[in-house]
């Protein structure tokens, strides 16, 4: 497995991971009894570890297509 498949699989997980636990989160919200700990789990700094990744490998994802052809100009070019 290379390198960019590697972080597609992380960033793909991250994402159902995060998406799951949003979805969790929001259904504890909407009961009745909600605690007061379900939404301050939304505030804890282990979730800006996840949202962090989820960013850096989207960004990279997201410039891997442009970043290939500007390399590929300037080989091409020469």
């Amino acid at each position: 497995m290379n390198w960019n498949n590697w972080l597609r699989q992380i960033h793909r997980w991250l994402s159902i991971a995060f998406t799951l636990a949003v979805i969790i989160n929001i259904i504890a919200m909407v009961q009745e009894k909600s605690s007061v700990w379900v939404g301050l789990t939304a505030l804890l700094p282990l979730t800006l570890l996840p949202l962090t990744l989820l960013l850096l490998t989207g960004l990279y994802l997201f410039a891997l297509p442009y970043a290939t052809r500007w390399r590929g100009a300037g080989r091409s070019g020469g």
